[in-house]
């Protein structure tokens, strides 16, 4: 099934399908990979983007000054944050999948807070239409595949 061709009333149907399955196939390697995100991202402290050399690394190699949502520079909204596009609340096992992690700035990361892509794609269409694209264009369409099938 084609993902793009689809409209969004149909995506939010399927979005509520796949969050309502949630932990229903949870294996011990799952919160095994959950808590190797966790150590990750937030060794040493709870800071945004990571206190490991390596988050530090990987957040300096995914990202510029802007936010790929807002456009705006970093420093102007916050700073920077590691999100997940498919929130560990309800995906917890794509928590360490780097493809469902991008750097945002902190406004845009509160923004979107734990809606799952497709809420939050036609959160922004109706709240912020002009910045649309931009969060089209990120939606992480191979990890909702993955998860539908």
């Amino acid at each position: 099934m084609n993902l793009e061709d689809k409209e969004l009333k149909e995506l939010f149907k399927l979005a509520d399908e796949i969050g309502n399955k949630r932990y229903h196939k949870l294996t011990y390697q799952d919160f095994e990979n959950y808590r190797k995100y966790d150590y990750w991202r937030y060794i040493n402290g709870d800071y945004e983007c990571g206190t490991t050399q390596e988050s530090k690394d990987w957040v300096k190699d995914h990202s510029d000054c802007y936010c790929p949502i807002c456009g705006d520079n970093y420093s102007t909204k916050g700073g920077k944050t590691i999100d997940h596009k498919l929130p560990r609340s309800q995906y917890p096992w794509l928590s360490i999948e780097f493809k469902n992690l991008w750097v945002i700035c902190k406004f845009c990361n509160q923004e979107k807070g734990d809606r799952h892509w497709y809420n939050y794609e036609h959160y922004i269409f109706v709240r912020y239409p002009n910045l649309y694209l931009a969060v089209k264009a990120a939606r992480p369409s191979l990890l909702l595949q993955s998860v539908k099938d």
